[in-house]
């Protein structure tokens, strides 16, 4: 595999490691703990070999890797998800897990895509989808483990239907898809658990930001990212005073 370009060797990496985890997937049954552990260890292991070979000189942030402080003093950053949403991905039945990949470069995120494998496409930051037109009750995607303690009222707020979803990738390329208007998390995730949805949703036209409004800021000594809101940019207000009224 030869890319001279970012976004183009994002989406064929995410798509390459999709593909890996779909084969684990369908081979004979394995325990569901088994199948989360090898499933990111081999989606992990393909994308950091990969990049090595491809991208020599650029650090990497993996959510199954060991975090080298290097990172903080490059250039250029791969922030990777190998398999998000592991729980997902081991319930043979859903279709709602992903891989990320995205590139930071000189402060901001630059490229990225979004594998989906269950449901088909690898959406990335080149040529995004074009939003589709929203309907009259929007829908809020949540966590269907851990929702925002503050999600209802904020739905109640908008006259808003929330809806449980899996993995934070499936859930902001919903968004991106038609399926929902907005993506509201807040709970804990990780820079990889956003990196690239970020990307690829900013790219389509979506707005990203903390839940209080403040700009999304990757490749921190500390990778740990408390909240998340992607949604249509004509929501992101309304949204946002929903939610600090209700926190």
């Amino acid at each position: 595999m030869t890319c001279d370009s970012d976004v183009e060797l994002a989406r064929l990496l995410a798509t390459h490691a999709g593909v890996i985890l779909l084969r684990l997937r369908t081979r004979r049954p394995v325990p569901a703990s088994r199948l989360k552990a090898e499933g990111d260890q081999r989606s992990h292991d393909f994308l950091a070999a990969a990049l090595a070979k491809l991208r020599p000189g650029d650090a990497v942030l993996s959510e199954e890797g060991t975090d080298d402080e290097a990172r903080l003093s490059a250039r250029r950053v791969w922030i990777v998800d190998p398999l998000d949403g592991t729980r997902e991905y081991s319930e043979l039945d859903r279709d709602d897990w992903a891989i990320h990949v995205a590139l930071w470069e000189d402060g901001e995120l630059v490229a990225g895509a979004v594998a989906l494998p269950g449901l088909g496409p690898t959406l990335s930051s080149e040529n995004p989808p074009a939003l589709r037109p929203a309907p009259a009750r929007p829908r809020i995607l949540v966590s269907r483990s851990r929702p925002p303690s503050y999600a209802e009222a904020v739905a109640e707020k908008l006259d808003a239907e929330l809806v449980p979803m899996g993995s934070a990738g499936a859930k902001a390329m919903a968004v991106l898809r038609g399926q929902a208007e907005a993506y509201l998390h807040d709970g804990g995730q990780y820079e990889w658990d956003s990196a690239a949805p970020v990307v690829v949703a900013r790219a389509a036209g979506l707005h990203t930001s903390r839940v209080d409004g403040s700009p999304l800021v990757y490749n921190n000594p500390n990778p740990y990212q408390p909240d998340l809101l992607i949604c249509r940019p004509e929501l992101a207000q309304p949204l946002l005073a929903a939610i600090g009224a209700a926190r």
